[in-house]
């Protein structure tokens, strides 16, 4: 398994981002990318990407010595900024320039593959385009935050004032799919969280809103493509 030692991240002073960069310096196989429902901006050495979001894991094609950065947006923030629902690139990786004018990306580009801060320089470009946007929206805030913290969608829904169906298609364009499949990304993010401190892997399930080990060993592998010892570099 590759070593992402050259990998470092920071957070940004665009809502609730946070840039990254990342320089594969041993062989063999990246660690995948897990769903953590965001979006991000990516540099790859003279190109713009955007990363959809993911409903299971991707493991990056990054020959030794690839250089990549990017900005990974909170979950919901991306599409406004993007102008493109996110359901539609959920899963994908698409050129910048499929989305937004040729010369107006080949001039971001450029101002990317100069700068000495590539997160730096993603950061700002990030900043100005959301210049005259609307704010962000309450609402898709109060959505992560609630099912981050382990609120079922029905609960959800009452809590925001939505009804159920207005809620998984505005999760739809949001996040890139519905409230259930956002909720077991983040409860996913909640268990690795927790079992990256040690507490065992039982422990871990109990406290993450898993019905027993067992469960979280297979939500585990659904969505990460591979058991949760070898995800961690531990045994249970």
């Amino acid at each position: 398994m590759a070593e992402d030692s050259g990998y470092r991240e920071r957070p940004s002073r665009f809502g609730g981002a946070v840039v990254w960069e990342r320089t594969m310096v041993a062989t063999g196989a990246p660690m995948p990318v897990l769903p953590d429902g965001c979006m991000d901006l990516i540099w790859r050495e003279g190109r713009l990407v955007v990363a959809g979001p993911d409903t299971a894991a991707y493991t990056p094609a990054l020959p030794v010595g690839s250089r990549v950065a990017g900005i990974r947006f909170y979950p919901g923030t991306a599409p406004a900024l993007l102008g493109v629902p996110a359901h539609e690139l959920r899963d994908r990786r698409v050129d910048l320039a499929d989305l937004w004018p040729a010369a107006r990306v080949r001039e971001f580009t450029e101002r990317v593959d100069a700068a000495a801060d590539r997160r730096a320089a993603l950061e700002a470009l990030a900043v100005e385009c959301a210049a005259g946007l609307a704010p962000p929206d309450p609402v898709l805030r109060e959505v992560v935050r609630a099912l981050a913290a382990g609120g079922s969608v029905a609960a959800t829904a009452r809590a925001i004032g939505l009804d159920v169906r207005v809620l998984h298609r505005r999760s739809l364009a949001a996040f890139g799919y519905g409230p259930k499949t956002l909720a077991r990304i983040l409860r996913l993010q909640r268990a690795l969280a927790a079992a990256r401190t040690g507490t065992s892997f039982a422990e871990t399930a109990a406290l993450t809103g898993f019905a027993d080990q067992a469960h979280l060993s297979r939500e585990v592998r659904e969505l990460a493509g591979m058991p949760l010892g070898a995800l961690l570099g531990r045994a249970a």
